[in-house]
């Protein structure tokens, strides 16, 4: 890891039809383009991991753990993602402390 602070933001659908009805086509493209922008983070190294719940109620969340330099380039990243930008999703940021890593099973590991 670098010298970077960890931080967590944490998504939920601002409608929740969309996980339990399926998504509009403009919010398929979004979640697409919102894929596509946290896919990029990772492969820069910039987010360390990327996952979500697989419940579809109330409770459902995505969170991202990424580094940044300060507070104000966290805001930067949470807010340039692009289902933040459309209030497809809202997100809220936090501080972050990695404690533990383990071992992702590859069984649970997607890639695009």
């Amino acid at each position: 890891m670098s010298d970077n602070t960890p931080y967590v933001y944490r998504i939920q659908p601002t409608r929740l039809a969309m996980l339990t009805e399926g998504p509009t086509p403009q919010e398929a493209e979004i979640i697409s383009q919102h894929f596509n922008y946290l896919k990029d983070l990772t492969d820069k190294g910039t987010a360390l991991f990327v996952g979500r719940t697989l419940t579809t109620d109330e409770r459902t969340f995505g969170i991202t753990v990424f580094e940044a330099d300060s507070d104000e380039a966290a805001h930067k990243i949470m807010n340039n993602d692009p289902a933040v930008i459309a209030g497809v999703m809202r997100a809220e940021l936090f501080p972050f402390r990695i404690v533990l890593v383990g071992k992702i099973p590859a069984s649970e590991a997607i890639s695009g």
